[in-house]
């Protein structure tokens, strides 16, 4: 039972250190310029990563919102897909410095740590970091103006509720399989489009669904989604990984839901 218990525990830590090699690898041999930016928010030092396409025209932001693992690898690699695509993308640290002794989520010893900590982050502050965020990415010279909200699990539900707080200086919300609010009364706020992409397998969140849409139909607001048969919870990210077989239903979404992702954006380049 002890070499079975040690045996797994190895597999599980290649598994996890193979899903960052790739992400790692993406973005080391991206040829985009990436940096990182020090944003000051609820009194403590907030670590920003930002992404630039390689053009000359004034781009569209996408301001990032992480999962609930904080701002790992795979985050970071999908903002420079972003840029790849023509879009400047900023995604906040949300736990940067907020624990002590830890910069930046690559300072946790572990990714539940992280997860720990994302859980005891005050739902008011949240807002104040993304406003903060959301602040820094309108003031980009090569911007157009224009910012975007992509989020994902955790980060999902947090581009839903920034849209309930933020009015209209985004030009949509995007969320990744995340609830949306459990007040309707919440959504009488929100003044820009939602759009929704979900697994057909993740039942946890798609029973919110619903009650998200009677909430924005009856409010008068816009609220379109996509559920993929067969994908689970956090299909971008297992999907995203190159060694995924193709006819995996998470590669399969997540494919569908990046076309469909860049028609989104596409649509506030000008």
């Amino acid at each position: 039972m002890k070499k079975l218990t040690t045996l797994l525990l190895f597999v599980c830590i290649t598994m996890s250190v193979h899903a960052q090699d790739y992400a790692l690898a993406q973005l080391e041999q991206s040829p985009r310029h990436h940096e990182w930016v020090e944003l000051e928010s609820n009194g403590r030092t907030m670590h920003t990563f930002v992404t630039y396409p390689e053009t000359s025209e004034p781009a569209p932001v996408v301001l990032v919102i992480h999962e609930n693992r904080g701002l790992n690898t795979w985050a970071r690699s999908f903002a420079d897909q972003v840029a790849e695509k023509g879009y400047i993308a900023v995604a906040p640290d949300l736990i940067s410095n907020m624990v002590e002794g830890f910069e930046k989520t690559s300072d946790f010893p572990t990714s539940d740590e992280a997860r720990s900590a994302i859980y005891e982050l005050n739902p008011d502050g949240v807002t104040t970091d993304l406003k903060t965020t959301l602040e820094y990415a309108r003031s980009l010279d090569a911007g157009n103006g224009k910012v975007i909200v992509v989020g994902f699990c955790w980060g999902g539900s947090q581009s839903f509720r920034f849209a309930t707080n933020i009015g209209s200086e985004i030009e949509q919300a995007v969320v990744f399989y995340g609830t949306g609010p459990r007040e309707t009364a919440d959504y009488e706020r929100i003044e820009v489009p939602v759009f929704g992409f979900y697994g057909g397998n993740d039942n946890r969140v798609n029973s919110t669904i619903g009650f998200s849409e009677s909430s924005m139909q009856s409010t008068g607001k816009k609220y379109d989604y996509i559920i993929y048969d067969g994908a689970g919870h956090a299909f971008m990210r297992r999907g995203d990984d190159p060694s995924t077989d193709s006819n995996d239903p998470n590669k399969i979404a997540r494919d569908k839901a990046w076309e469909k992702l860049v028609t989104i954006l596409d649509s506030y380049k000008e």
